[in-house]
Formats: structure tokens, C-alpha cells, sequence
């Protein structure tokens, strides 16, 4: 299972270092990548999830990553109307994708006694910060939106190294 989480992690990483480079493509078609990266995250999470016997707020969210994977890429129509109101969608993603990150880095890897946690959690901090500057400057997040979906990709790709690196 730790393996899983290391290769997709690194498939996050590059996903956001591509995403990072080419950032009018990735606005353009945000609503196809975040469907499948909110699909394949949400699927990883309910394997560490059952794996590990633990179903709290992480597994909800993991279910909900799936469900609007699922729904989005089954309804392409709906590719529109994500790619309206992206900047809402990703402002909030970043905020509760932050949220996730802190209680992980707290509740999973800090008691594993790897000091790793500490950057689960700035990365977590981070991820809170953009998404509420986002809602300040929304012209910013429609210009660097591309960038900033590489930073959260990068992030959320680091945290799966983490996970996969400190289980059991």
C-alpha cells in the first residue's frame, strides 16, 4: 500500500510541475484535470482508509473527492460550468485541501515520531492562504490559476510521499 501512495505522489508532483509550465492549457481545461486528480486522490484515500481502519473526516472527503470525480467526467457539459466557477471551486479546494493537510499532519504522521510532519503542515498552511487570497484577488487567481493548481498538485503530492513513507 505505501507504494501506491509514493508512485502517485510522484505522479501528483509531476502533474503539478506540467500543469505549472503550460498555465493557459491548464485553465482551459481545469474542469477535466480536477475531476480526475479529485477522482484518483479520493480513490487513494479510501484505500488508506480501509487499510488502516480509519474512517473520519478524511475518508468523507475522500468519498466526496470520488463522487464529483465521477459525476464530472461522466457529465462532460459539466467541464463548462467548472470551468465558470473555477476560481470559487479552487479557492475552496485550496482552503479545505489545507484544512486536510494540518489535521493529517497532526493526527497521522506527528504521532508516527517523523519529523516530516512539520512540513505536512506548513504545506497545509500554505494551501489556506492561497485559497483566502483567492477570494480577495480573483483577477490574480483567473491570471496564475494554472500555477497555483501546480503548487496544490506539488503539495498534495508531497503529502502522499509522506503518508506512504511513515505507514506501517
Amino acid at each position: 500500500m505505501t507504494i501506491v501512495f509514493i508512485i502517485l505522489g510522484i505522479l501528483m508532483i509531476i502533474s503539478g510541475f506540467v500543469f505549472m509550465v503550460s498555465p493557459l492549457v491548464t485553465f482551459l481545461n481545469v474542469g477535466y484535470f480536477v475531476a480526475v486528480m479529485a477522482l484518483v486522490y479520493g480513490i487513494s484515500g479510501i484505500f488508506r482508509s480501509i487499510a488502516y481502519k480509519r474512517y473520519g473526516l478524511l475518508f468523507a472527503f475522500d468519498i466526496l473527492s470520488v463522487l464529483f470525480g465521477v459525476i464530472v467526467l461522466c457529465f462532460p457539459q459539466l467541464i463548462l460550468v467548472i470551468d465558470g466557477f473555477n476560481l470559487v471551486l479552487a479557492a475552496v479546494w485550496f482552503i479545505l485541501m489545507g484544512i486536510v493537510a494540518m489535521i493529517s499532519a497532526i493526527k497521522v504522521t506527528k504521532p508516527t515520531g517523523s519529523s516530516l510532519w512539520i512540513l505536512q503542515l506548513i504545506f497545509g498552511i500554505l494551501g489556506i492562504i492561497i485559497g483566502i487570497s483567492s477570494f480577495f484577488e480573483p483577477l490574480a487567481l483567473a491570471i496564475s490559476i494554472g500555477f497555483l493548481i501546480g503548487i496544490y498538485f506539488i503539495e498534495a503530492g508531497v503529502n502522499m510521499i509522506i503518508i506512504g513513507s511513515v505507514a506501517e
